[in-house]
């Protein structure tokens, strides 16, 4: 599955940008992506009605990015790849997409590739899909429920306007899943301690006394370094900025034609909306 490590856009400061006008994400505290939590739970549903099928999380990002993985293998994940390398660094979705798609070719062998819709800090939809492109593989979206996997195909259940409808695809199929989906399970306590040192190899290899984790480089998944990060990303942006509403004043408005103008030309002055 696809899993990203994003910074919680609820705490955006003066600092949130790099002079790159990519997002600082070192200033920002980090958390797992909440609809690729919603995304886990389906894939590990999954895993449990089909036996002999595993879950693994793959994410890109810097070294601390693995800590995802983690919280995916606490909750019954198998194992994980993290795409890590200055390379890799300023990705938009296209070069994002580009990563993503060469690490699953080297995976290889995958039936299904499930991820949240989007990410909360871009709010694009597009990786998922730019994947499914990018390896010529069936895509289902808006996806709230894997109903069942069996004899080749896929049935889901998917949100559209006005309502859900179901559907069937053929495996192989990328599916990625909205945040109305079931909330992911707790992490479990006996996993945490199976796998509390399989980062370990990604900082200190010299106290690690779990599994290894795979970690790969552009060369590791032969990309090409004009499609990656920076160089690969044709997107822009220009600035981050926080806005929060707070209520200096209040007023009291008579339900006559001369306050609810004046109400509406104050508005439109401060520009708070029009």
């Amino acid at each position: 599955m696809l899993a990203k490590q994003v910074p919680d856009t609820r705490n955006v400061g003066k600092d949130a940008m790099t002079a790159e006008g990519t997002v600082n994400r070192a200033a920002l505290p980090a958390i797992f992506n909440p609809e690729d939590l919603n995304a886990l739970e389906q894939a590990l549903r999954l895993k449990e009605q089909n036996p002999g099928s595993t879950v693994g999380i793959l994410t890109m990002g810097p070294p601390r990015a693995g800590e995802i993985i983690r919280q995916g293998l606490y909750r019954g994940a198998d194992t994980g790849w993290l795409l890590t390398d200055r390379l890799f660094a300023g990705a938009d979705t296209l070069a994002t997409s580009y990563a993503l798609a060469t690490a699953i070719k080297k995976i290889g062998d995958v039936d299904i590739v499930i991820g949240g819709r989007q990410a909360i800090d871009g709010d694009t939809a597009q990786v998922g899909p730019q994947v499914a492109q990018k390896l010529g593989l069936n895509q289902v979206t808006y996806a709230e429920e894997v109903l069942s996997v069996e004899d080749g195909f896929a049935t889901i259940k998917r949100v559209i306007d006005g309502g859900v409808e179901t559907v069937k695809a053929p495996l192989p199929v990328v599916i990625t899943v909205n945040g109305s989906a079931a909330p992911c399970r707790p992490r479990n306590a006996k996993l945490v301690m199976k796998h509390k040192w399989d980062h370990c190899p990604l900082e200190a290899p010299e106290a690690c006394r779990g599994a290894v984790l795979n970690q790969w480089s552009v060369a590791d998944v032969d990309g090409d370094v004009n499609q990656c990060g920076l160089a690969g990303s044709p997107t822009k942006v220009k600035a981050i900025k926080n806005i929060v509403f707070q209520a200096k004043e209040s007023k009291t408005l008579t339900a006559s034609d001369a306050d609810i103008e004046g109400m509406m030309k104050e508005l439109l002055e401060e520009k708070i909306i029009g």
